[in-house]
């Protein structure tokens, strides 16, 4: 059994690491001055900046609260999905194809860490291990690193958690997991240590606050919804209230957690995910960000625009004014303001003042437009 793991890896390494086998994975993404109105999936806060991570490898970076836009150096040109920051200058995004960047600038260049090649490698490894040591996960894990070799790198990650520089979690479809202690320098397959038998998509991962601060939650498709009481060693089932899918999760300060996902689907928990209460949200589409904010306000942002507002952590919410665009997600963007990414870019919410669009290219940057638009 190990000989056969070993020769599909071999085999995949052979067959797949070829240069040139998947471009998008060594070419450096496009500079273009249509950057900011690209597709953007991803957003997050680096101490004051605003960056933002999106289609075909795009980052953007914004220093004054979102009314400028510049891109940043990316070595890859696949469509990248969530970002994360653990200090001004340091972070992760992860994306398609298995992509696994960091930065230690931040954000202004980036530096591959994993890709779907590299992780079939790391999982068919790993199972040869287990196997040879008699794991009861050993079998579970030998079926996924085949799967990974024949079907090849197109995997995506879809979420991530730092605790610091060196801890981290990354999770994507089908079941996909990845834990890190060295800050990326090398990962471990981690889908094993979830309770999700059928392999199904994971689509967020949120760590608790107050007093489920030692508790990290993943939530996915078709009500997945696991938890980790042990730092992430292992995840547990919890019973879902919901068997849609869920595309996220946000804890609050006083430990409170919310589940949301598809056709406006909402559900809050204060005990750790042992009991839920439904809320009416009035949205049709699906939520697909959320953000938590001083005070225990929420806000919550819907795949055709919608937005919703909460004072009390989410156990009532409000609707706001709709933007024009799908929205993807949120961030602080400092000053009172919200950035807001969405499939039509980057865009910033004033309370006092109405939202607008993100402007493209910023003037003073010295990188060269390039041909063609990136739609």
């Amino acid at each position: 059994m190990t000989g056969t793991v070993r020769a599909e890896t071999a085999k995949a390494e052979t067959a797949k690491t070829e240069a040139g086998a998947f471009p998008v994975l060594t070419q450096p993404a496009l500079t273009t001055p249509k950057a900011a109105g690209a597709a953007m999936l991803g957003l997050a806060r680096a101490g004051q900046r605003l960056v933002a991570v999106g289609e075909r490898g795009i980052i953007l970076l914004s220093d004054d609260r979102g009314e400028r836009w510049r891109q940043a150096r990316v070595p890859v040109s696949v469509s990248l999905t969530a970002v994360r920051f653990v200090t001004e200058r340091t972070g992760w995004a992860v994306g398609h194809f298995g992509v696994v960047l960091r930065t230690d600038d931040g954000g202004e260049s980036w530096t591959k860490q994993l890709d779907g090649v590299a992780a079939a490698r790391l999982v068919a490894q790993t199972a040869a291990d287990l196997v040879r040591l008699g794991a009861p996960d050993a079998e579970g894990l030998r079926e996924t690193s085949l799967r990974l070799v024949e079907e090849g790198p197109d995997k995506p990650f879809l979420d991530l958690f730092f605790a610091n520089e060196r801890e981290g979690i990354i999770v994507g479809a089908y079941n996909l997991a990845f834990r890190t202690q060295d800050g990326g320098r090398s990962w471990t397959p981690w889908m094993h240590r979830l309770d999700n038998p059928k392999g199904l998509h994971l689509y967020g991962i949120a760590k608790g606050q107050g007093p489920a601060a030692g508790d990290l939650y993943i939530v996915g498709e078709q009500g997945v919804l696991l938890r980790s009481t042990d730092g992430g060693e292992r995840f547990t089932a919890l019973p879902s209230p919901y068997k849609g899918s869920w595309f996220g999760a946000l804890t609050t300060a006083d430990g409170g957690l919310l589940a949301y996902g598809l056709r406006g689907s909402l559900y809050r928990s204060t005990d750790r995910g042992e009991s839920w209460t439904a809320i009416d949200t009035g949205v049709a589409s699906g939520i697909g960000a959320a953000l938590a904010l001083e005070g225990n306000r929420v806000v919550l942002a819907s795949q055709t625009g919608d937005l919703l507002t909460s004072r009390d952590g989410g156990a009532t919410v409000q609707p706001a004014p709709a933007r024009k665009a799908p929205l993807t997600a949120l961030a602080d963007g400092g000053g009172g303001r919200l950035a807001l990414a969405s499939l039509r870019g980057v865009m910033t919410l004033d309370p006092s003042a109405p939202s607008r669009p993100a402007p493209s290219q910023s003037p003073a940057s010295s990188q060269p437009p390039a041909q063609g638009s990136v739609r």
